[in-house]
Order: structure tokens, then sequence, then C-alpha cells
């Protein structure tokens, strides 16, 4: 395989990583991740930054009650302008 031919695979690869990641399947069996360096080392640098941003802000599952107070609140704003 020459550079040229590797860099549009790399272009091609690169173009659908958002929507691999996304997936949530196991990129490590990619083929052309078997055989490109430059890019098993983007996905290693993609996802440490990954891991850096959980850590910093890390997802917080809101209180059950939050959903009841937003349901009331439109309840009762659909009630006042149903008044007016």
């Amino acid at each position: 395989m020459n550079q040229n031919s590797n860099q549009i695979g790399c272009a091609a690869f690169q173009a659908q990583l958002p929507e691999l990641i996304g997936s949530g399947e196991n990129l490590a069996a990619h083929p052309h991740l078997q055989v490109c360096e430059l890019c098993r080392a983007l996905l290693k640098d993609l996802e440490t930054i990954a891991e850096a941003a959980r850590q910093l802000f890390p997802i917080v599952e809101p209180p059950d009650e939050l959903w009841e107070q937003i349901e009331s609140a439109i309840r009762n704003e659909s009630g006042s302008q149903q008044a007016d």
C-alpha cells in the first residue's frame, strides 16, 4: 500500500470515527486500526481526552423529584394560560 492510499484510508476512517465511537463498539478490531499506527494513536489520544472530560464533568443523575417539579410547573403554566 502506498502512502497516498493510506492517507485516503485514514481520511475515510477519521470521517467515520465519531459515528464509530458513538456506536459503542470495540474499535480495536477495526481493520483500519489493525494496520494504521497513526489512527491508533489518534484514537488513543481521543480516549484520553474523553476520560479527562468525564473526570472534569461527571454525569450526575437528577433527583426523581425534579421531573415531578417540571411536570407540575408545565401543568401550572398551561392552566394559567388557559385562564387568560
